[in-house]
């Protein structure tokens, strides 16, 4: 079905999210930390990934 989005897919954006939320809070409080942003990133390019599979 066109525009419908995959329920891992959607689990994974919304994971994406949250890890930003956490990331900002986390730099915010303690100061930010190269390697969590970088996790961050990849967890972004591995979301995008997850979404251009799943396209008809």
């Amino acid at each position: 079905m066109p525009g419908a989005t995959d329920g891992s897919t959607r689990a994974m954006g919304a994971l994406t999210v949250g890890a930003l939320v956490l990331v900002s809070a986390y730099s915010v409080a303690l100061g930010a930390d190269g390697w969590l942003w970088f996790g961050w990133v990849v967890l972004v390019l591995i979301t995008l990934g997850l979404v251009v599979t799943q396209r008809p």
